[in-house]
């Protein structure tokens, strides 16, 4: 490292090393105060900066952008001249202290209160923004479809070499699974004001945490169709660094500040595929390195590439049926998935009430098949049931289905929406013995509390008329529910990840 003259904070002229280094596309210099970037004469497929005027371009608007959440560290820009002529522009910071990255807090008591403060920052950061309104590339399935399909194109060549040939053909199936079914969550999103002009980039190595607060640098400044996205897409690059660095708890914690910081719900399918993406950007960038010849950057984009995996079967919606004969416990089965993964759970014993006009624990005692259970009442609350499924997997939320899907017919109706929606479908059905299930609905009907009205003698009808249900996993559930949920969860993550998603 070489021992150069600079001009200090102070206005006088020193003599300090100054450390060089350099990311894919610029070139930066440290003097003890003060941060020097150059950007590199390159073009790639998101940008063009081999000119002169186009770097100068480049450099004021990163100047711009990035006082908008750090007015105090970038200070200016200034023309580096030869013979007269300007030949390249400078980007002139304040220096902050390494010990305070955000990425330096990983493993220390500050930590937490560090990732409370960034939440609050870019929830207050994001609410400072106009809605954009204009169609954007990331603001729409199709479009961030697009992004996908080109990044796929760039980094296909290491399919095979740097990164597993086949997770790199389930991470494709997936995500097409998830975009080419996603039309109206994304309309939502955008009708909803969530679309807004954020920072683009944000990496725990660029957020520095200060006495008087955070400051957050290095937004994506060379393009705007990418910086442009859900305030979602935009919070989900720092969680998925986060899960890199400090793992998924850490992660989850940051996003549910962010959420109470800024009021904003969204669906946890659309969390994770937004961070898959972010990895998937990361990859591709370490991809890049390593054909720059660093060596190391290979094992860097395998492990981002892993963890986009991991996000997009995370994001793929689920239709879970959670069946059974009365007393089998699938309704606290139900509940107990619902509670472990944040899906919606809905029942047909409270769906019936409520066509009836009945409250939950108000109890009928009609016989089996006749009244509120006759076959016409029993296919009217399946449909209806169905409906509200409809309804939650169009607005990105895997639905779990509480109802005995005895009848095959219903099952059918249920797999053709898992597909309409590209959701795995999952089934599950619970099993006790005949005793045990008629001491449940007993012990249950005496409790009344429960809006089930199932007596002994309805176990013996339904298990009469139950259809054969070969594509249902078989869930022991006379022992306890932490075994019986951690099986069924299992199931539902594996069933996804143990093949090739097939395009439809």
């Amino acid at each position: 490292m070489p021992v150069l003259p600079y001009v200090s904070a102070m206005g006088e002229t020193q003599s300090a090393t100054v450390d060089a280094r350099e990311t894919h596309i610029s070139r930066l210099f440290f003097t003890p105060d003060r941060v020097h970037k150059l950007l590199k004469p390159i073009e790639t497929g998101f940008l063009d900066h081999r000119s002169a005027a186009a770097r100068a371009e480049a450099v004021q608007r990163e100047l711009d952008l990035n006082r908008r959440l750090a007015p105090d560290v970038y200070l200016g820009v200034s023309g580096l001249e030869e013979n007269g002529e300007i030949v390249d522009t400078m980007l002139t910071m304040r220096r902050l202290p390494d010990e305070a990255r955000l990425s330096n807090l990983v493993d220390t008591p500050q930590l937490d209160r560090a990732l409370r403060s960034v939440a609050r920052t870019i929830a207050t950061f994001h609410a400072s923004l106009e809605p954009e309104t204009a169609p954007t590339t990331m603001g729409d399935a199709a479009g961030l479809l697009s992004l996908w399909t080109s990044s796929f194109a760039e980094m296909r060549p290491d399919a095979g070499t740097v990164l597993d040939a086949a997770d790199f053909a389930r991470a494709e199936s997936l995500v097409h699974d998830y975009l080419e079914h996603a039309d109206d969550l994304f309309a939502h999103r955008r009708a909803a004001g969530l679309i807004r002009d954020g920072h683009g980039d944000l990496i725990a190595e660029d957020i520095f945490i200060l006495p008087d607060g955070p400051r957050i640098l290095d937004c994506l400044a060379f393009s705007r169709d990418l910086r442009v996205c859900d305030v979602l897409a935009d919070i989900a690059f720092l969680v998925m660094d986060i899960h890199r660095l400090a793992g998924v708890e850490a992660a989850q914690r940051l996003m549910t500040w962010y959420r109470e910081f800024s009021g904003e719900h969204h669906p946890g399918s659309l969390a994770h595929h937004y961070v898959a993406y972010r990895a998937h950007i990361r990859a591709k960038v370490e991809l890049i390195r390593h054909r720059q010849g660093i060596a190391e950057a290979a094992d860097r984009a395998r492990m981002y590439h892993q963890l986009t995996l991991e996000h997009l079967t995370r994001a793929r919606l689920r239709l879970v049926l959670v069946g059974g004969g009365p007393g089998t416990g699938k309704t606290t089965l139900a509940h107990e998935i619902g509670q472990r993964t944040g899906w919606l759970v809905l029942g047909s014993d409270e769906e019936r009430k409520d066509l009836a006009g009945l409250g939950h624990e108000t109890h009928v005692d009609d016989a089996p098949g006749e009244g509120l259970y006759d076959p016409a009442t029993t296919a009217h609350t399946y449909r209806q049931l169905l409906q509200h499924a409809d309804a939650g997997l169009a607005a990105g939320e895997s639905v779990v289905l509480d109802a005995s899907w005895a009848d095959v017919g219903n099952r059918v109706l249920a797999a053709d929406l898992a597909e309409r929606h590209g959701a795995e479908l999952i089934e599950l059905r619970c099993h006790v013995s005949v005793a045990e299930a008629k001491r449940r609905v007993t012990r249950r009907r005496q409790s009344g509390r429960d809006a089930s009205d199932a007596r002994p003698e309805i176990v013996d009808f339904l298990g009469a008329r139950f259809d054969d249900w070969p594509s249902a996993t078989v869930i022991d559930t006379s022992g306890p529910l932490d075994a019986a949920g951690t099986h069924a969860v299992t199931i539902a993550w594996r069933q996804c990840t143990a093949r090739t998603v097939r395009r439809r």
